[in-house]
């Protein structure tokens, strides 16, 4: 017999989740209505007006070709983040699920980059490889490479794309590692005994069953490409050498802050909601069939 339980007061259930309630709807819907009303609007200059000026606002931005340019540049970034922070992550989650000596302290390390900041995060890789300063630059020079993220934009993206797959290894490895050791033991043990190898036990057995935190994670890496590595770029590039870092969240930034264009800003974020709505429906409709529930 199935037991249940009832409230004695038929408000109680509301009461219980309005808190939560009332925090989503005044800290995430209504800003988002808020931007979409803001950018059908233009103001002046000196912010004491706004007009009605429809989509005026999203055709000035598609035909601007520097927007199309952090579109491709936000793609790329969010591919290359995603893949190499995951390939890593899993890579030490596989080496942490072997039983091995003061396991425990590997672990813990491997988690606290979690707990820096992505603007602390900035600049710890900043003072690594800043070019007159950074360690690890004048390693790079010692090799004979003149290397100036400063100055050099493609040394400025490869700063942005390791400081941000730095920071996100950790949370990627918490899930690889929860999920490692849920799989069942004796299901790798009878592979091994059918005669599968290591690598054929990882590839057949381990990693189809993995598939459902993987899939979690594309989805939470590509979000956290596109908005989290905002203060990264603050912190390191500010968006240079001329807008080689400036991807579509920080491009909402200096126009709406900096340039004061709030209208266009508004478009902009209104813009880069849809496409990571689109990505994650995306991601749901096609690559959720190859997971294994």
């Amino acid at each position: 017999m199935q037991k249940q339980s009832f409230f004695q007061s038929p408000l109680l259930p509301f009461l219980l989740i309005a808190p939560q309630v009332t925090i989503v709807l005044v800290f995430f819907y209504w800003p988002a209505i808020q931007a979409v009303w803001q950018s059908f609007l233009l103001q002046d200059a000196f912010g004491l007006s706004t007009t009605f000026v429809g989509f005026e606002n999203y055709v000035h931005l598609l035909h601007e070709p520097g927007y199309f340019d952090a579109i491709v540049r936000t793609f790329a970034f969010s591919a290359m983040i995603a893949l190499l922070s995951l390939s890593i992550a899993l890579l030490l989650a596989v080496m942490a699920d072997k039983p091995m000596r003061a396991g425990g302290i590997y672990r813990t390390l491997l988690i606290w980059p979690y707990a820096v900041a992505p603007a602390v995060a900035g600049v710890l890789w900043i003072f690594m490889l800043h070019p007159s300063l950074g360690v690890l630059a004048r390693g790079l020079r010692a090799l004979g490479i003149d290397w100036n993220p400063l100055l050099n934009g493609d040394h400025a993206a490869i700063l942005v794309i390791a400081a941000a797959t730095w920071k996100q290894i950790s949370y990627n490895f918490l899930f690889f590692l929860a999920g490692l050791q849920s799989i069942p033991r004796s299901i790798i043990e009878a592979a091994a005994i059918d005669g599968a190898g290591p690598t054929r036990r990882f590839w057949t057995v381990v990693f189809p069953l993995l598939s459902p935190t993987v899939f979690f994670l594309i989805v939470v890496n590509i979000v956290y490409a596109f908005f989290d590595t905002f203060g990264i770029i603050d912190a390191t590039t500010g968006g240079g050498p001329s807008k080689a870092t400036e991807t579509l969240v920080y491009k909402v930034y200096l126009d709406g802050l900096l340039g004061g264009n709030l209208g266009s800003s508004a478009a902009q974020s209104v813009i880069l909601m849809v496409i990571v709505i689109a990505l994650t429906a995306i991601q749901f409709r096609y690559v959720e069939r190859k997971v294994t529930y």
